[in-house]
């Protein structure tokens, strides 16, 4: 078992294709369903509500779906972090 944190030197050992999620955190409900459909465009995913914050300021999403490299992978992620409605992907 590999623990990921700043004492890590190596890279985890991704095999590709596989599944890939993707945390995505804002203020707006709607703005953030906009941005995941725009970002996975007809790429086939899964969907589901995330946490709200306690304040209620802040919304959460889970988008998963199969990425093919590590370059996708990537790809989408800068994506989602690029977009004026995430404040967040984890």
């Amino acid at each position: 078992m590999m623990t990921l944190d700043n004492t890590c030197k190596t890279k985890p050992d991704i095999d590709y294709p596989t599944s890939w999620g993707y945390k995505i955190i804002g203020r707006d409900v709607d703005a953030l369903e906009s941005c995941i459909a725009e970002v996975m465009g007809d790429k086939k995913h899964l969907l589901s509500p995330g946490n709200i914050s306690k304040t209620g300021k802040f919304h959460s999403y889970n988008a998963s779906c199969e990425v093919e490299s590590e370059e996708e992978r990537n790809r989408i992620f800068k994506a989602f972090s690029e977009h004026s409605a995430v404040k967040m992907v984890i």
